[in-house]
């Protein structure tokens, strides 16, 4: 995984090189590119040339399909609208249709013809098309979609590091904050940034989490496969459940200042643990002049046009590590049904942010222009610019 991340990473900064002139560019079609191409390569051992027609189209059809199902339309829940959203079904349609053809044509059907099943499995494709031939409860299209689901994965997280630059952006002291660990490990950026570098950067994961708490996307629903009964409520067999994630992640009863971006709240120290075990901020951290840490983002800009930010970080985070537990964060939900991408979502994440920001100042011409709201990591096609500066 981590030697696939690295490659992958090395073709996306080739890729940013060409419009990383400082002007405002749209970065993400080349980051959702190298996510799929991790995901493709973990999942299929191959990769896709960023020019590739075909390759362009089908990233950027998950990426619409994404932003879809991070919606909550009306007809999700009550079916009988169903036909009023004719047209918009089908365009999901013409979009996943398109998607199974690229999968079949350039990924499985010259592996399906040459699979064999004594040898031993080279990616989760030779799993899946061995699975078809011993299991005569596996269908050739369960298969597909269950192909079609992990590769999909690569959006969320294209739209997770978009995201985490935004804030960036908005936010400048984070930026120091990431770089400043970045350079610890790869002394000064003698080298790149990989996966094992992971633990030592406990701030930079610590944006990630929070990134997926301010966002609060929907989880993905479950379904109820026998009557039962949670503190009362009765639940029938095949009544669809969600986790309210928005309330887990935004309520006070769990968060301090949960209207606040502050990735320091994933953090405690590394010899002490933290008093109120995990289910808080720290209220009395301050910087060294004595000033609260944390940043609110009010989304109203100044003049200039840049993030009003009411208060400083603190100035020493060497010491921190991340929070072992914190129950109360389900960012890809619980149970046995958890999200089984969550690693690579993680990792391939922590990745491309790191190594973004270890060769570019990242900034934006028009902070109006990037509109984050709250609910959804998801973001639309034409989402915002940012500007891309090489570091010197």
């Amino acid at each position: 995984m981590s030697e696939i991340g690295g490659l992958e990473v090395n073709q996306l900064l080739d890729q940013l090189t060409n419009i990383s002139s400082g002007y405002p560019c749209d970065v993400k079609p080349l980051i959702l590119a190298a996510s799929a191409n991790m995901f493709c390569q973990y999942m299929c051992s191959v990769r896709f040339n960023y020019y590739d027609k075909g390759f362009q189209q089908i990233v950027e059809y998950f990426d619409e399909i994404f932003w879809e199902i991070n919606q909550g339309y009306s007809f999700d829940y009550i079916p009988w609208l169903l036909p009023f959203y004719c047209n918009h079904i089908s365009k999901i349609v013409h979009w996943s249709t398109s998607i199974r053809k690229f999968i079949l044509e350039r990924i499985v059907n010259h592996r399906e013809s040459n699979i064999n099943i004594n040898e031993p499995d080279k990616d989760f494709t030779d799993a899946l098309l061995k699975s078809l031939k011993e299991d005569k409860n596996v269908s050739r299209n369960t298969i597909i979609f269950m192909l079609e689901d992990f590769i999909g994965g690569h959006s969320a997280v294209g739209n997770l590091v978009m995201l985490a630059l935004a804030y960036i952006a908005k936010n400048p002291a984070i930026a120091v904050h990431i770089r400043n660990e970045v350079d610890a490990v790869s002394t000064k950026g003698i080298r790149r940034i990989c996966l094992y570098d992971m633990n030592a950067m406990p701030y930079t994961m610590a944006s990630i989490l929070e990134v997926l708490r301010y966002s609060s996307s929907p989880i993905v629903p479950h379904v109820a496969m026998e009557d039962t009964v949670i503190k009362g409520f009765g639940v029938r067999k095949g009544t669809i459940v969600f986790i309210n994630n928005y309330v887990l992640n935004m309520s006070e009863s769990f968060w301090n200042h949960p209207e606040l971006f502050d990735p320091e709240r994933f953090l405690e120290n590394n010899f002490t643990n933290n008093k109120e075990n995990g289910l808080k901020s720290d209220d009395n951290r301050r910087t060294l002049d004595g000033s609260d840490y944390r940043i609110e983002f009010n989304r109203k800009n100044d003049k200039n046009g840049s993030t009003k930010s009411k208060k400083n970080y603190s100035q020493n985070l060497s010491n921190k590590q991340l929070k072992k537990s914190i129950p109360q964060f389900l960012p890809f939900s619980v149970g046995k049904r958890t999200c089984i991408g969550q690693s690579l979502v993680r990792g391939f994440g922590f990745l491309l942010l790191a190594n973004i920001i270890q060769n570019y100042n990242v900034n934006s011409a028009d902070f109006s222009k990037i509109k984050l709201e709250k609910s959804s990591v998801a973001l639309p096609k034409k989402c915002f610019k940012l500007s891309l500066r090489p570091r010197t």
